[in-house]
Order: C-alpha cells, then structure tokens, then sequence
C-alpha cells in the first residue's frame, strides 16, 4: 500500500530524499545553491532537465539521459534540476511541466526550449547542433561568452536582474514603504566600502528582478545605505554589512541567516511568498476546462462532492464550503486544486471515483498524472479531512486506479445561485373538461 501511493500520489517524504540521478552519472545535480556557479556563470553549453521524482515521463526520461551525458562527457554539460523540490528555480525559467529540457547557450540569461526527442540519440543531436550553432556565433563575432556580467546586476536580464527592482529605501521613506505595506518586504543595509556587499550586489540585484515576477510583486527586496540613513539604521540595531531583515506587516523583523547567492535568497523569497499567499480558491466544477486547468496544475486536486441543495439548504452547504476553504488555507503550501460539486450534476466523475455508495458529503484526491485517486473515509470535517490530507503527505494511505484510467466526462452546469433550494414547479392541469368513468379501473382492483 505504502509503495502504490509513493509512485502515485508521490512527493512522499521518502521520494524527495531519492535523487533521480546520482554521482556516478555524468548529469550533474544542480539546486538554487550551484545554479548559478555552475550554469549562468559558466561558458560551456548546458543541457538542464526540470523533473519531478512522481513524475512517469520524467523516470522513462531518466536513463537516457544518462547515455546522451554520458555520451556528452567533456563535449556539453547535461544538468537536473528536482524542480518539485526546488520550486524557485522552475518558477525562474518558466516551467510548468515535467520534464521541461532547456538550452543554456551563449546567453544564459535567455535559455532556449528544447522540442526535439526524448530518446538519448535525439538529445545528443539536439546538443551538437545547438554546440555547432555557438561556436559559428562566436567565430563570426556574434557572442563572446556566456552573457553573464559578474560585475553587476543593472543589466536587466533575467539573468542579471534590474536594478530598478532593487527599491531604494531611506530615512523618509522606509516606514511608508516598508512597515505599512501588505507586501513581505527582505531588505538589505550595505555600506558603500563593504567589499561582502559589493560581492551581494549582483546577486541582490539578480533575485530582486526575479522575486518580483515570481510572485508579482508581493515580496520586495529593498536596501539601505546604511552610513546615510542611519536613523533607520540605528533603529534596528545595525552593527555590520550586510545586514539582511525580513520585515512582515504588523510583525518583528526578522534577520535573514540563510546564503547569499541570488539561488538561496530566492528560494527563502519563495518561502516567505507561500507562506504569505492567499489561499487557493475553491472553485465549483461547472465545465470540463474549469476541473483541468485546476487539475492539471497541480500535483493534487482535492474534489468534493456536497449534498444536493435540496437537503441541506444553503446554510448547509455553506458550512461545508467553510470546512474546504479552512483545509485549502492549511495546505495553502501543497499548492493543490480544490474543487467542489453537487451529487448528481456530474455523475461520470461519481462513477469513475466510485463516490456515490458511500453517501455525501464526500471527498477524493486525484493525481491526474498518474490517474489516480484516495478516498476520504473518515468524517467530512476539519479532523477528518486534516487526517486524510496528512496521510497523503506523508505517503500513506490507499489509492485506486480512476475509472477507464481517463479523466471522466464533465458535464457543463450551471453554479449554484447561492439560495436555498426550491422543488420543481409541476404543472397544473385543467381537468374540469374530463368526463371520468366511474368504472375506471374497477376491473383491476
């Protein structure tokens, strides 16, 4: 039961601890930490997958990748990156899928997508036409290198960041920008002679553009110069360079311990985003598109399914929508889809879920990769529904093969109107025309 559900409903705790790759490969293993040292800084071609341990395609990927690095050896680089477990750096190049290939060539702040096969013949190819194309670059002047300016940050590349992203903050501007704001706020006080912030500055500069995408805008970077402002300064106790707080709306600074690549200071960024994030919305299932583009996005989509309006009013239906908004604000970090429907509007998903016999409310999380589903079996509430979800985490529980191995047909309804419900009008019939038979029937009886 154990082992079903870490193929299935996986990011288990035992599968984000088990590389998909491993020193013995030729592909090297990069995270937020070696990222950038190893790829943008470098001038050699890189191949990077984006996985996911779950993920199926990505494991039938895996050992030809290994034949194309292998076979690449000393020629191109051939990287991984576990995107599922460093969701900062998939985030920063776009990715949404697994495997997603990318090109890193003579501009590593603009990597090309690679579309051709996933068989290890087809990846070498691909990387020798990409290595033929560089060096033709280089000779007719074209590209000098790598691209990556290690001097600065105000390039405006991805890569390389803005510097306008980096929010000047002062003496007069700080309290309005900073303490007032909704937004989570990391903020560096430098000093202009400080040779560790000159070294910051790049990376500073690198995260903040990328920060600033990533989570459109609700986590800031800001800077100090802390020998001109130093009524700032001196409020919050600062003795060295460079000083990194983390300022949250209504809360204590917090001082920032973790590492100064832009790698680690996204993905604290990240973090703090998560945690900051509104909760994911809970949406009715109306149409087909609605239940994929939840779905398909996510490693899970929890599915409930609510008593007909008619027998629990709207009262009641709103107390179960309360105990699903309540879980999806708990397990807002999982980034899973939440959906609800009524029993009997979609009676395909019912029946591939095997929901109906158990009575509703009811509940099932789906992998849609993997077609896969668990039920809930336990009560419909904030214990139950916490103990279900745990397991799941964790990597326990019973899954079951969703009906057909296919997503179940979506039938296109109309959304709940919010009101109570009302029974069906019958229609009266005028009957004063009718000559009854007083024998009707009689024989019958």
């Amino acid at each position: 039961m154990g082992p079903l559900l870490l193929g299935v409903l996986g990011c288990s705790l035992v599968l984000s601890v088990q590389a998909m790759y491993s020193s013995s490969d030729y592909v090297v293993e990069l995270t937020p930490s070696n990222f950038n040292r190893e790829v943008i800084q470098s001038d050699s071609l890189w191949l990077v997958e984006f996985y996911a341990p779950w993920c199926g395609h990505c494991q039938s990927l895996a050992p030809e990748w290994k034949k194309a690095a292998t076979a690449l050896k000393g020629i191109v680089k051939v990287g991984a990156v576990d995107a599922d477990q460093h969701k900062s750096l998939g985030g920063q190049y776009g990715v949404r899928g697994f495997p997603t290939i990318k090109i890193f060539g003579a501009n590593k702040n603009k990597p090309e997508e690679y579309q051709g096969g996933r068989s290890s013949q087809a990846i070498v190819d691909g990387a020798m036409n990409s290595l033929f194309s560089l060096v033709k670059d280089r000779l007719s002047g074209k590209s000098g290198g790598s691209g990556y300016s290690k001097q600065g940050g105000g390039g405006g590349g991805a890569g390389d960041g803005n510097k306008r992203d980096v929010v000047e903050l002062t003496d007069d501007n700080f309290d309005k920008t900073v303490l007032d704001s909704d937004e989570v706020w990391m903020v560096e006080f430098f000093a202009p002679w400080c040779g560790h912030c000159k070294n910051l500055e790049p990376e500073w500069t690198a995260a903040a553009t990328a920060v600033k995408g990533q989570t459109k805008g609700r986590v800031r970077l800001g800077a100090v110069d802390a020998t001109v402002h130093q009524v700032i300064s001196s409020r919050y106790g600062i003795r060295g360079f460079p000083t990194i707080k983390i300022f949250r709306k209504g809360e204590e600074p917090e001082d920032y311990q973790g590492g100064r690549t832009r790698g680690d200071i996204i993905e604290k960024a990240m973090d703090l985003f998560s945690d900051n994030a509104p909760a994911p919305e809970l949406v009715e299932i109306l149409n087909e598109d609605l239940l994929k583009m939840t779905c398909e996005d996510s490693q899970l989509c929890i599915i409930a399914v609510l008593p007909h309006i008619l027998d629990t009013g709207a009262a009641g239906r709103n107390g179960y929508l309360d105990v699903m908004k309540k879980m999806a604000e708990k397990y807002k970090k999982k980034q899973w889809g939440w959906l609800w429907t009524e029993a009997g509007a979609q009676m395909d998903l019912e029946a591939s879920l095997g929901i109906g016999g158990f009575g509703y409310p009811a509940m099932a999380a789906i992998n849609s990769r993997k077609m896969k589903f668990a039920l809930l079996r336990g009560s419909f509430s904030e214990t139950g529904i916490h103990e279900f979800l745990r397991e799941l985490s964790v990597g326990r529980g019973s899954t079951a093969t969703l009906g057909g191995g296919i997503m179940p047909k979506i039938h296109s309804v109309e959304p709940w109107d919010g009101k109570d419900g009302e029974l069906p009008v019958e229609d009266d019939y005028d009957l004063s025309d009718v000559d009854l038979d007083d024998d009707f029937g009689k024989d019958e009886l």
